[in-house]
């Protein structure tokens, strides 16, 4: 693993939040400097012993520049043997043993290894809450940077799968993150687990997205969603049920996949349909503009709501009996019944 130059590094982190290094100089004093190149290492030997990594922690305030920067190599490459040291060594009060201590995890945070990687995360947010204020300020602003750039690489690699990322509004009015995969969604199992790492998703839309127990078991970490839409993901009952029970608070709209068309303004009466998508099952059926549905199998539909409940219990190629009322330009609607055969999501 490389170290990419550690004062210029220091310097932007130590703004960052909120500091300035002439201030850090005034409370330590800086240590001297030699005109000397740090010695070139082979790689570790493994496995690394106790003893080396102490000696490495206390040469991170070393008065040698060459010594400092060599042990702080020493200690990036040792890797998450040396996370809990290190939160031992952070505790003397040294600025420089500190920010160095808070490079090297930050280095980690980026780690293949995902205990480790989640070892560094743990690391940063005890520092941040810890009493020393320039340090726990710097460890603070650490994470912040590292939790952007997971929150966008995951955005942008969640889109690359065919996913839809928008902020917008709920019926609730509640504004935040919806999230909508559908047949275009090429991601799988682990690549949800991304969706933990997009701040503010209230809506989360899996159309015709089949789900196994897995994944499913991702979905019911996502508390604080407003509204799960499971529209012919092929999920059980019993998963619906242990859904249920981990997102208490969020509105569950399941459907098993069968797919009308069209469109309508949601808990306003009558079942008004505004839009039918060009060759759907409605379509097909010849529903149009300004139809107004009154019965699916013979049990009446009051709303919009009511059709898309009513559909949702049937799956793709199912036939239903839909009955509807077209206005006239004088007297009354014509009625008419037609069986239609459903699309799928």
């Amino acid at each position: 693993m490389q170290v990419t130059s550690f004062l210029s590094l220091r310097s932007l982190l130590f703004k960052a939040a909120g500091l300035v290094l002439g201030s850090f100089v005034a409370v330590a004093p800086a240590k001297a400097v030699r005109a000397e190149e740090p010695p070139a290492f082979a790689p570790l030997a493994q496995p690394v012993t106790e003893g080396q990594i102490a000696l490495w922690i206390e040469q991170l305030g070393s008065a040698q520049f060459a010594q400092r920067e060599a042990a702080t190599r020493c200690l990036t490459e040792t890797g998450g043997a040396a996370i809990e040291p290190l939160a031992v060594a952070i505790k003397s009060g040294d600025l420089e043993t500190a920010s160095r201590a808070i490079e090297i995890v930050r280095q980690l945070l980026a780690s293949d290894d995902l205990e480790v990687a989640s070892q560094a995360e743990k690391f940063l947010e005890t520092v941040a809450e810890g009493p020393n204020q320039p340090v726990s300020q710097l460890a603070e602003s650490t994470l912040d940077f590292h939790l952007r750039g997971m929150m966008q690489a995951a955005r942008e690699k969640l889109k690359s799968l065919g996913a839809s990322i928008l902020v917008g509004f709920l019926p609730s009015g509640r504004q935040g993150v919806v999230v909508a995969l559908g047949t275009e969604w090429r991601g799988k199992s682990e690549d949800l687990r991304l969706l933990a790492s997009v701040p503010g998703i209230v809506q989360l839309s899996l159309h015709g997205v089949r789900l196994d127990d897995a994944e499913v078991a991702i979905v019911g970490r996502m508390r604080g969603m407003e509204r799960l839409e499971l529209y012919g993901t092929g999920i059980t009952d019993a998963a619906v049920a242990k859904l249920i029970q981990k997102l208490p608070g969020t509105r569950i709209d399941l459907r098993k996949g069968g797919k009308l068309g069209v469109a309508g303004q949601p808990m306003i009466g009558p079942c008004l349909i505004t839009l039918v998508q060009p060759g759907s099952a409605a379509a097909k059926a010849g529903l149009q503009e300004g139809d107004v549905v009154v019965t699916i199998d013979g049990e009446p539909v009051d709303n919009f709501e009511s059709l898309t409940t009513k559909v949702g219990k049937h799956g793709p190629d199912e036939i239903v009996q839909v009955e509807f009322e077209r206005p006239q330009l004088v007297g009354k609607p014509e009625r008419k019944t037609e069986q239609i055969k459903l699309d799928g999501w």
